[in-house]
């Protein structure tokens, strides 16, 4: 079991921007096979490393109903984006959220695969939203950053509020 922990926002270093993955190795695929474990008992479909305070290009998802499904994207950039989608948008470092926010509906992105092998894919539907959202976790953003500020605001002290609650509980 793994002992990393999923940022919450308005974590500050939510905001950090990844630097790019040098070397895929075992360690890595180790960190990979955590991210995995995380998100699939959180429950989600996507995690970033910059979510669990690791800040490496890197970011695992699965968007199927049976987690049959899993993919790893290292160094992922998007070269193409076309058509526009508005889903409702939840995520792990904002739990219990969630909004509308426009976003691409097919994109064209190239990234290395779980062994460092580069792969080219075009994508549209849930897969192509959440490849957005996570490469915009690597950049510091968050689907918060798409609000109105009062909104932002709003789910921020919401957010701390339950945290105080919380951390006076366990005391």
């Amino acid at each position: 079991m793994t002992k990393l922990k999923i940022l919450e926002f308005p974590d500050p270093r939510l905001r950090t921007k990844a630097a790019l993955v040098e070397e895929v190795d075992d360690e890595l695929r180790k960190f990979m096979s955590d991210l995995f474990e995380i998100m699939y008992a959180a429950p989600g479909i996507g995690l970033a490393a910059t979510q669990v305070d690791v800040h490496k290009r890197l970011f695992v998802c699965d968007v199927s109903t049976d987690k049959s499904a899993p993919l790893v994207f290292i160094n992922p950039e998007i070269l193409e984006k076309e058509g526009t989608t508005v889903t409702d948008e939840g995520c792990l470092s904002v739990p219990g959220y969630y909004e509308e926010v426009e976003r691409a509906e097919h994109v064209k992105v190239q990234f290395l695969d779980r062994d460092g092998e580069s792969v080219e894919m075009q994508t549209d539907g849930l897969l192509a939203v959440c490849i957005q959202h996570e490469i915009d976790h690597l950049n510091g953003k968050l689907f918060v950053d798409y609000l109105s500020e009062a909104k932002r605001q709003r789910i921020r002290k919401k957010l701390v509020k339950e945290r105080r609650q919380q951390a006076a509980v366990v005391l």
